[in-house]
């Protein structure tokens, strides 16, 4: 099952060329300090300004990387269902371990155009896909009885949850039962998520603070235990500035320059993102003092 710690790669450039030697090492990175699993070409993975190409190689780099170490949950959405099910049949065939694919943005379908959507591309392909329902993004809401349906067929596995609303974690728990993964979409409320039912974070943190989140998740995934609670809460409070700075800016700039500090990656992104500010620049580096990675 894919659960805990879980990392929204970043995708390193060099003079806005894919820096795969840079992208190589941060894989390697995360399964040394026990990261469970890498989403490449995500949101934070800079995929809306991804070529074809550039996509498809992210996705190919990661399968080598992690070699069955640890999962590849690769990032193939798209508004375009065709240039979806395209994006998710190479990531199959490349290796990837599952697909995350948010809901089509910016032409708003209706709720049954979603089931449409995800049903064509799950009927294309034969790895688990996990949703993505990420409202401030997309412009629109999955809603819980249209996740359920779509349930029933025989890939989707889950849920990526960015809708800043907990209980949606009670209602889909409900509605689907266990068997229903339920990733967190929000490091900041990653601990509540997880004790509502959650199983882990699809994390931005975790690229500069992979170790930190994955003692967070495994702690925090404890039931019952008042020892690993506590603990739990304790790496969350000293990851809270982090997480609360890495979104002064639009993301992934601010976790881009956080790791460029740290030799992870340069902090440079694509136009329509710039770098972020000196202002920001001296929060990133106050909340990765206090977490003790600078």
């Amino acid at each position: 099952m894919f659960k805990g710690s879980i990392v929204a790669l970043i995708t390193p450039f060099k003079n806005n060329v894919l820096d795969e030697d840079k992208y190589a090492s941060l894989i390697q990175y995360h399964i040394k300090n026990g990261t469970n699993g890498v989403v490449p070409a995500g949101t934070t993975g800079e995929s809306p300004t991804l070529n074809n190409d550039e996509h498809k190689k992210v996705i190919e780099v990661a399968v080598k990387e992690c070699k069955g170490k640890i999962p590849v949950i690769a990032g193939t959405g798209s508004n375009s269902t065709e240039e979806a099910i395209e994006l998710s049949k190479h990531a199959e065939k490349s290796g990837a371990d599952a697909l995350l694919i948010v809901t089509p943005y910016y032409n708003k379908p209706t709720q049954e155009g979603l089931y449409q959507h995800y049903k064509s591309i799950n009927d294309k392909v034969g790895i688990p896909i996990i949703i993505y329902n990420i409202p401030p993004r997309s412009v629109i809401d999955m809603s819980v009885d249209t996740m359920a349906r779509l349930f029933e067929l025989k890939n989707i596995a889950g849920v990526k949850d960015a809708t800043s609303d907990l209980n949606r974690v009670d209602q889909q728990l409900k509605k689907m039962g266990s068997e229903f993964i339920q990733l967190s979409g929000e490091d900041g409320t990653a601990l509540e998520f997880n004790t509502r039912g959650g199983v882990g974070c699809i994390s931005v943190t975790a690229n500069i603070a992979a170790k930190l989140c994955s003692e967070f998740q495994k702690y925090s995934l404890v039931k019952n235990n008042i020892d690993s609670m506590s603990k739990a809460k304790e790496i969350n409070e000293k990851l809270m500035p982090l997480h609360k700075a890495l979104f002064i800016e639009s993301s992934p700039s601010p976790v881009k320059y956080a790791a460029s500090l740290l030799n992870l990656s340069s902090e440079e992104v694509r136009l329509p993102l710039v770098k972020v500010t000196e202002k920001t620049k001296k929060e990133i580096q106050k909340a990765l003092k206090f977490a003790d990675l600078l």
